[in-house]
């Protein structure tokens, strides 16, 4: 009888739309991201997929609520690097539990910070700025889009694996980092690579290296922090959960509704052209993921020495 029941559940959902919770606020990647997302599996599912912007609290607020919503099918979380990867280690205490309260569904799309710097600086590659920076440790500065993101943690983890010292200069944001690197008031940022490639190719900062494990699709002549720090590897991603304890078919065929989205070659090109490679990842392996990426940034948190309440 379970088994009927829950073929039953697949075979009707969704009967009605399907609300969102995008824990930022409108008009960033994001965003640019979700849309596309919620458009393509209208489409594909024959009911509405609508975001719900909840900002704040570096995503916590918007990702609570998904954890205390019903587990029925009709709330899906846009999850990130901050909410399940950064935030339970930076947070003393979080209002959910980043694995427990969530039922993975799919990564979405993945894409690194871009290590750039003012063109004044006299560096050319990683080799020259880990010299420059061990020449003078504590004179240079980088910019981040705000205390315990992932343009922050890029940066201590640069400075720990490479056994350098630098400046952290917070901003309230991406775009006011960058615009005080391009103006020289501060000497580099690790920027989100679809905002930093723009200027790079605008010729008003120099990029060094992606922090991919590899050369990024978008920029292959740009190298990899890696190739000069092996092992180094710090990327942003974003993917969608469920409550804990919806259905697993309701998982399930949300699952195959998304990996067929990110199989086309209009979303791909969509999403290339903000800089960001689709990834597919079913339930299980995206939990495994998580689980795997909240061990990979806290040492360089616990480095940083920030933590939030």
């Amino acid at each position: 009888m379970g088994a009927l029941r829950a073929q039953e559940q697949t075979a009707g959902w969704p009967s009605r739309p399907v609300r969102v919770v995008l824990p930022f606020a409108p008009s960033g990647g994001t965003d640019f991201q979700g849309r596309i997302l919620c458009d393509y599996l209208t489409r594909a599912l024959g009911q509405s997929f609508y975001i719900d912007y909840r900002p704040g609290a570096g995503s916590n607020i918007g990702v609570a609520e998904v954890a205390r919503s019903a587990p029925d099918g009709y709330t899906l979380g846009w999850i990130t690097v901050a909410s399940h990867a950064i935030n339970p280690t930076l947070y003393a205490k979080l209002p959910f539990d980043p694995v427990r309260d969530f039922a993975p569904v799919s990564m979405v799309g993945i894409f690194p910070n871009l290590l750039a710097v003012n063109n004044a600086l006299p560096v050319q590659t990683v080799p020259d700025l880990i010299s420059l920076l061990k020449k003078e440790p504590g004179k240079y500065a980088f910019a981040s889009s705000g205390q315990g993101t992932s343009l922050h943690l890029s940066g201590e983890l640069f400075k720990m694996m490479t056994g350098t010292d630098m400046i952290h200069v917070p901003y309230k944001g991406g775009g006011p980092a960058l615009s005080d690197v391009i103006a020289g008031q501060v000497h580099m940022t690790f920027g989100n690579m679809p905002t930093v490639l723009a200027q790079v190719r605008a010729g008003r900062v120099r990029a060094i290296a992606v922090t991919s494990a590899e050369r990024w699709f978008t920029a292959p002549e740009i190298p990899a922090v890696a190739e000069t720090v092996p092992g180094f590897l710090a990327m942003s991603w974003h993917a969608v959960a469920f409550p804990a304890g919806t259905p697993g078919p309701i998982v399930d065929k949300l699952a195959a509704a998304i990996h067929g989205a990110l199989a086309t070659k209009e979303l791909q090109e969509r999403f290339a052209a903000g800089g960001v490679k689709a990834m597919p990842m079913a339930p299980r392996e995206l939990a495994a993921f998580i689980r795997e990426d909240i061990e990979r940034w806290a040492p360089a948190i616990r480095a940083s020495g920030v933590r939030a309440e």
